[in-house]
Parts: structure tokens; C-alpha cells; sequence
């Protein structure tokens, strides 16, 4: 019979990174939370300065808006790769480089948790 060894973590590792994950995932959420609230702090002084029916906003204060916006769009993102970050510890295929089958060292999973690419897949791109 001619078996595939397949690399994976083990439980007990996928635990951990699930944890470590879950964390992460919860910081990102508050942030975005924070980050939302400041873009409905802006938006709602802008109604209320523009209700004295001042012809253009300052280019400082768009600027700003566009910065909270992008940072919104980066952060919901950076959320959504974690919840799916989550999804492969359950499927017990996280830490696989997903261009060369190899497991991603823990020290870079732990510091990019949710990367499915090794250095080496990474610098080949």
C-alpha cells in the first residue's frame, strides 16, 4: 500500500494557534469597532458643521475620512483572513504553504497567523 505522509501540526499545536488566533481576531474586531466609531464621530460633525451650509469640506478633514475608510477596508480584511485562519486549524490544514506543501515555521505563523505561504513560496512570488 503506498501511503502519502501528509505534513500537519499536531492538536495540541493547532490548540495553540487557535488560541493565539482567536486573540488576535478579538483585538482586530475592537479596533475595527473603534476605528467605525470615529468614521460616525466625523460624519456626524460634519453634519452638524455643514448644516451652517459650508460650501466644501477642508481638505484636512477629507484626507482624514479616507484615512479612517482605508484603515476600516484593511482591518476588515485582516479579519476576514483570520476568521478563515480559524477555519483551517478546524480543517487541521493550518500551517501548510499552500505553493509548496510544507509546514510554515511556527515562529513565522506566530508572528503572520494568518499566511498560508512559507518565506521561500513567499520570495518566489
Amino acid at each position: 500500500m503506498n501511503e502519502t505522509i501528509v505534513a500537519r501540526y499536531s492538536d495540541q499545536d493547532l490548540k495553540e494557534f487557535e488560541i493565539l488566533i482567536s486573540d488576535k481576531l478579538k483585538e482586530s474586531k475592537q479596533e475595527f469597532d473603534y476605528i467605525r466609531g470615529r468614521i460616525s464621530r466625523r460624519y456626524d460633525a460634519d453634519l452638524d458643521y455643514n448644516s451652517g451650509n459650508k460650501p466644501m469640506e477642508d481638505g484636512a478633514d477629507t484626507a482624514e475620512k479616507e484615512n479612517l475608510n482605508q484603515l476600516a477596508a484593511r482591518q476588515q480584511k485582516f479579519i476576514h483572513q483570520l476568521e478563515l485562519a480559524l477555519i483551517r486549524v478546524k480543517n487541521k490544514t493550518y500551517g501548510v504553504c499552500i505553493d509548496t506543501g510544507k509546514l510554515i515555521p511556527k515562529e513565522r505563523l506566530k508572528l503572520v497567523p494568518h499566511t498560508q505561504h512559507s518565506i521561500e513560496a513567499k520570495i518566489k512570488r
